[in-house]
């Protein structure tokens, strides 16, 4: 079974104290997070991991200060790209961009697709506060929607007043939890494609292409529900339900589990999932097996494990 993984994450070593908000993390998880190497490979194959397509941990850029926003951007993507032409056999990358300067985060997407030879590029949720379909962003988009390459959709840490309301007054390893991977960060992805499907976003670039991960972050449970209401909101207008499987793929990090598939496989079609474990905030091997155990047909499996990603991508 050929296996492309497309949610996974490093931080270049020198750049990591300007990258990685959570300087409390164990020292495992920080030396996986800047290992290129041996390591990352041996741990790829264990699981039978062909290929991994990088991305920087969030928030990478996007929240830095404006001022240094896209020079680190710059940086950390001359990284990526040194990285992958290590090992061109086994890495691809997704740019960075400093999206608190869109026009600097267009340029820098043109330069790391077609000067860096990247696949994508990603975006890490919202900008302090502002999605996506905010008309700020509409050049950025164009951009990328020129250049031809899918948006990966990853979440980021809530705004400091979405946190204070929804997540205080608990012990504080639970609140942060529920604020990230226990409900926030899909929650919020889910919310922000509903966003741009409701918000036109789609209508103004029909070539535009979104991946999110996380089993669809909630969305294939959700989208029906959504649509109906939606369809009440947004009276005559296409179906919200129809634009999200038009232009949104999934993949399956972090929802090894055989339940959430099958109603995202229900929803979405095998022609829209994608393999991803989320490395190293995943485990490679639990993926892998999960993929390969998985009660699906084998053409549905070779298109989830590698097919999707090498379309989608061209890879």
């Amino acid at each position: 079974m050929t296996l492309i993984a497309l949610e996974e994450h490093l931080i270049p070593a020198d750049l990591i104290g300007q990258v990685w908000p959570t300087r409390s993390a164990p020292e495992a998880l920080r030396a996986a997070l800047t290992d290129v190497g041996e390591r990352r490979l041996r741990v790829m194959d264990e699981a039978g991991i062909d290929m991994q397509v990088l991305s920087v941990a969030a928030p990478a850029a996007q929240q830095a200060p404006a001022e240094d926003a896209a020079q680190l951007a710059i940086a950390l993507n001359d990284r990526c790209a040194e990285v992958v032409a290590a090992h061109p056999d086994r890495f691809q990358a997704l740019a960075s961009l400093p999206t608190g300067d869109p026009g600097a985060a267009a340029a820098e997407a043109k330069r790391a697709v077609s000067e860096l030879g990247f696949c994508g590029v990603v975006i890490n949720g919202h900008t302090e506060g502002r999605f996506l379909d905010a008309p700020e962003f509409d050049e950025l988009l164009g951009a990328i929607e020129q250049l031809d390459v899918p948006i990966y959709l990853h979440p980021t840490y809530p705004p400091p007043e979405v946190a204070e309301i929804y997540f205080s007054g608990l012990p504080a390893p639970v609140s942060l939890a529920l604020a990230t991977a226990a409900w926030g960060w899909h929650a919020e992805t889910g919310l922000h494609v509903l966003r741009l499907a409701a918000g036109g976003v789609f209508d103004r670039h029909p070539g535009l292409r979104v991946v999110v991960g996380h089993m669809g972050e909630n969305l294939p449970f959700s989208l029906m529900r959504a649509d109906a209401v939606l369809s009440g909101a947004r009276p005559g207008q296409r179906s919200v339900a129809d634009i999200v499987r038009e232009h949104v793929h999934i993949t399956i990090c972090g929802y090894p589990t055989v339940p959430p598939l099958l109603c995202a496989l229900s929803v979405f079609g095998a022609d829209r999932i994608l393999f991803s474990t989320d490395y190293p905030f995943g485990d490679a091997a639990v993926h892998s097996r999960f993929l390969a155990e998985a009660p699906i047909s084998p053409t549905d499996r070779d298109k989830i494990g590698h097919l999707n990603a090498t379309q989608l991508f061209r890879l």
